[in-house]
């Protein structure tokens, strides 16, 4: 299997939590300010083809910057994915994937990738490819974290 060209794929991370709540942290987008250090602001209505407007932060100098993306796929406790589309003022295009695998009822992984696409993929994969991997290897770990969190707090509230 040959690795495809501009793709950055964060580290896969085992989270002790079920895939529903590792999907239930990525679709509750109001409290990414809580957990997510490279995506603190994200908005969208979850319909496929809708806006995604997010703030972006940069792991490095903490820069941070709007970045506008679609919604294009959402398959509850599998995937959920954007993607820039290029417009006349700026030909970069990228997709996005976030994937949980469920382990067992109690436990799944998660990663991430980013694919850059279009006219300067190239470019976009040289000079920022190294910090987008760390950036979603923060967002994994992150992501595990909060998982983990909200999952000791249910269970311990069950007892």
């Amino acid at each position: 299997m040959t690795k495809a060209a501009n793709l950055v794929t964060s580290i896969t991370v085992e989270i002790n939590a079920p895939a529903s709540l590792v999907w239930e942290v990525l679709t509750d987008l109001e409290n990414y300010c809580h957990w997510n250090r490279f995506c603190p602001d994200i908005r969208c209505g979850l319909q496929l083809n809708d806006l995604v407007a997010m703030q972006t932060r940069h792991p490095i100098t903490g820069d941070v910057w709007p970045v506008n993306e679609y919604l294009v796929a959402f398959e509850p406790e599998h995937l959920l994915s954007w993607e820039q589309r290029p417009v006349p003022e700026n030909k970069d295009a990228a997709r996005r994937d976030q994937y949980i695998e469920a382990i067992d009822a109690n436990r799944c992984t998660y990663f991430t990738t980013d694919q850059f696409l279009g006219l300067n993929a190239d470019t976009i994969m040289r000079e920022h490819g190294a910090w987008v991997k760390m950036a979603f290897d923060q967002v994994a770990v992150d992501l595990k974290k909060r998982a983990e969190e909200l999952q000791r707090a249910r269970a311990a509230a069950a007892v």
